[in-house]
């Protein structure tokens, strides 16, 4: 959500594997996922993605575990998404830290039904330094109206 694409593809080892299989994707190597996934951003109007942890098995210097996912948002095309999904993750210990060594996205639940509500992008981290300034400036009036 924060289109810091570079932090993004930080976070998978560098033969790390992103896969949605649902779309026919599988992008290896951070470069193919760092590409992509701002590529992909692209194409949204709006998007908010919220993720849950879930279990985590450790062995020592790699791990697998899940993690929980909830997005909506409105493509550029008009079109919008609803869903629920499941990353399925394995992690390995890198000199930096933990990475993810394999992403898979499992969506459990999909809606297409177009969404009623304004929504804004993020502007990329850096722009106010913390990433929290909007494309546009206008308030969302039902926002507005709740805090005055």
């Amino acid at each position: 959500m924060m289109h810091d694409y570079d932090r993004f593809a930080a976070l998978f080892t560098d033969d790390g594997v992103w896969r949605i299989p649902e779309a026919g994707i599988e992008l290896r190597g951070r470069a193919a996922i760092r590409a992509n996934v701002e590529r992909m951003q692209g194409a949204w109007e709006c998007f908010v993605q919220t993720t849950h942890p879930g279990p985590i098995a450790l062995t020592g210097d790699t791990a697998s575990g899940r993690a929980y996912v909830h997005e909506f948002g409105r493509l550029r095309d008009g079109r919008s998404h609803t869903n629920y999904a499941v990353y399925h993750d394995r992690y390995r210990r890198v000199g930096a830290g933990w990475r993810f060594a394999e992403r898979v996205y499992e969506i459990t639940y999909l809606d297409s039904t177009p969404l009623a509500g304004t929504g804004r992008r993020l502007n990329p981290p850096g722009v106010d330094g913390r990433g929290l300034d909007w494309h546009d400036t206008e308030p969302i009036s039902s926002v507005n109206q709740m805090v005055q």
